[in-house]
């Protein structure tokens, strides 16, 4: 059973970084999403990872000035162009799954953003990472701006109980 979860995740992530490759071929390209989503998505083949991969890039490309907001509010004297362009998609990328992906604990994005980072970009780049999305989450929990709710998941509104158990 242990296995099976630990290849679902690895799975997930695989496909997270083919998302990146994905936004990384279509700026770079200018071709129309849906022939480079074509190319590049082809080995994502069943249904829920094939769904989370449409979903993070069209939140990501419908959502760019949104998502480079929070991550521009995040750093000092810096300007969005100047940024390494990987990091830049992998930073949009968890924003997006912060802003957007309601079932996925917000430290599983933090964590899978800079892994990817770690393996795609700079030197440095997972702690840049890991400092711009932890902020943002910051900001986002301060406006009640994330909804996440389930196990191990941030729950906003917490529901008083008639059977809460003192511990004293």
């Amino acid at each position: 059973m242990t296995n099976k979860k630990s290849m679902s995740q690895l799975k997930r992530r695989d496909v997270r970084i083919k998302v990146m490759q994905t936004l990384y071929a279509h700026e770079m390209s200018k071709e129309p999403i849906s022939k480079v989503k074509a190319d590049h998505l082809s080995e994502v083949k069943d249904r829920e990872n094939s769904e989370f991969a449409d979903n993070l890039i069209s939140y990501v490309l419908q959502n760019k000035e949104l998502l480079d907001s929070y991550i521009l509010d995040k750093v000092v004297n810096w300007e969005i162009e100047r940024m390494a362009f990987v990091d830049k998609i992998v930073l949009r990328m968890g924003v997006a799954e912060l802003l957007y992906f309601p079932d996925i604990p917000p430290k599983v994005s933090i964590n899978e953003a800079i892994d990817i980072s770690k393996e795609y970009c700079t030197r440095n780049s997972g702690k840049f990472v890991n400092g711009i999305l932890d902020a943002v989450l910051d900001e986002l929990k301060k406006e009640n701006k994330i909804s996440k709710t389930g196990r191990g998941l941030i729950n906003v509104k917490k529901k008083k109980s008639s059977s809460a158990v003192s511990k004293t």
